[in-house]
């Protein structure tokens, strides 16, 4: 029997979707057997190992993937271990005639692609690579001087000046799967899943990954949201966010099929250009990134290295992370994300406010926390994210602007129905009882709320305690 043709692998990573996928786009179209192979390299090189929120997704959209693959006559290869030497072992072991990939942005993941791509052509497999999970590469966005922008706003006008991103990309109706023998792993066998105990549940019944599940985020968004987001998407309890966010992080979407989607929607411009400024600050973040490739774990603005952060009682912050510290928007975000595996935006800088600046703790121990219990926990964004209300980040908040959760809660929760939901201790009293219950008079509180804890920290002192510690920084 004749060897089977030699095919061309695409290495999907952060794009775990058919359609508007560049790699398998090209690999289609070059009219050879294709290879789509995943790798889980969980060894912390060169990507941070995901959370454990982000295996449990991911373990879900690579099964949605290899079904939609299998329907178009392909199937998907897992393979486990050192990317680098898995990828180089799948090229030879199937005689492979090139390699197709889209292109990644942390600093180790860029190293070892360059790596393989050296190997592999010494090996003579072509490899070619292809923007697909930003709208434009880092450092192509440039201000006047040719320099990179430090600041959002301007950032976003000369993004917008570029004109509109490139179409998205059909899905292939078919692919001419390799018929090969390769030897892979059965997805169970990644051990992906939480076991002992499993503690998914409300991540099921809150998402569905895949680009199945992408698709229809989409819709229910367009369809249903996207007039009331820029006037309500600040509201907790109003459901008016897109909830793509872990979509887009696994790339089961790419932001140009979002982008034109949302341009094509019936809702004034104006709402249009506020969701769309958010895919903005998503390039911004990887351009951040870019040029702060340590910025998981490094001040973006090193006079930070000098802040006095408290030390760490490790009660208070279990309290925090468990949203049981008795300030009950804080609460009610942390639950959320125990829950669901997300959190509103609004509440997420509330609660980090609250950690770096009521507890003064440092910045990087809520980053940590968020990416091992977010399912949208992506390199750039989160930590962009965190460093942001630290003011240690480019554009930063400045540090001694405090987040006063009781002040946000009535703002943006006004009849606590948020806080409600998720802290039902809470939930007989009124909305005054549900932002301060500490201003309650103890029988009533004792029969509204008697498992509720008390504060923490005081507010008050705890903000003036932060500030006096930022200007002790600053000498």
């Amino acid at each position: 029997m004749a060897a089977p043709e030699a095919p061309v692998v695409v290495w999907l990573r952060d794009d775990l979707r058919v359609s508007d996928n560049p790699a398998l786009r090209e690999a289609v179209d070059a009219h050879r057997p294709v290879v789509v192979l995943y790798v889980l390299d969980d060894s912390g090189t060169p990507s941070r190992p995901l959370g454990a929120a982000s295996r449990w997704w991911l373990h879900h959209s690579l099964a949605a993937l290899d079904a939609s693959l299998r329907k178009r006559g392909a199937r998907l290869l897992l393979r486990h271990g050192d990317a680098e030497h898995e990828v180089l072992a799948v090229l030879r072991e199937t005689g492979a005639a090139a390699l197709m990939i889209n292109r990644r942005y942390l600093r180790g993941e860029r190293e070892q692609d360059d790596r393989v791509r050296r190997t592999a052509q010494q090996d003579g497999v072509a490899v070619t690579d292809h923007l697909a999970s930003l709208l434009h590469e880092p450092g192509d966005v440039l201000n006047g001087d040719g320099e990179r922008f430090s600041v959002f706003s301007p950032f976003n006008r000369a993004l917008l000046r570029s004109g509109p991103p490139r179409q998205p990309l059909p899905a292939p109706s078919a692919i001419d799967g390799w018929p090969g023998d390769v030897r892979g792993e059965a997805l169970d066998a990644l051990g992906l899943l939480p076991t002992a105990p499993d503690w998914s549940g409300g991540l099921a019944e809150t998402w569905l990954p895949g680009e199945k599940g992408a698709q229809r985020r989409l819709d229910e968004f367009v369809h249903d949201r996207i007039g009331r987001y820029a006037a309500e998407r600040d509201r907790p309890a109003a459901e008016a966010s897109s909830r793509l966010s872990p979509h887009l992080k696994f790339g089961e979407i790419s932001p140009y099929q979002l982008w034109h989607r949302v341009q094509a929607a019936d809702a004034p411009e104006a709402v249009k250009e506020k969701f769309l400024a958010e895919l903005a600050w998503r390039d911004f973040d990887y351009d951040l990134l870019d040029t702060h490739p340590d910025l998981d774990h490094v001040n973006v603005h090193r006079e930070f290295d000098a802040f006095p952060w408290a030390e760490v009682d490790d009660d208070v912050l279990r309290a925090w992370q468990q949203g049981r510290t008795g300030v009950p928007l804080v609460d009610a975000g942390m639950r959320q994300l125990w829950q669901t595996g997300w959190m509103h935006n609004r509440v997420r800088m509330v609660t980090a406010s609250f950690l770096i600046k009521n507890l003064r703790y440092d910045w990087r121990i809520g980053e940590q926390w968020f990416w091992d219990t977010l399912v949208d926990a992506d390199p750039a964004n989160n930590t962009a994210q965190w460093q942001w209300v630290a003011g240690s980040g480019a554009d930063a908040a400045p540090y001694f602007r405090v987040f006063n959760p009781v002040l946000q809660a009535s703002k943006f929760d006004p009849a606590g129905e948020y806080i409600a939901r998720w802290v039902p201790e809470l939930a007989g009293l009124d909305a005054k009882g549900r932002h301060e219950p500490w201003t309650i008079d103890g029988d009533l509180l004792d029969g509204g709320a008697p498992d509720y804890p008390s504060p923490v920290v005081d507010l008050k002192r705890s903000r003036q305690e932060a500030l006096d510690a930022y200007q002790r920084m600053r000498g």
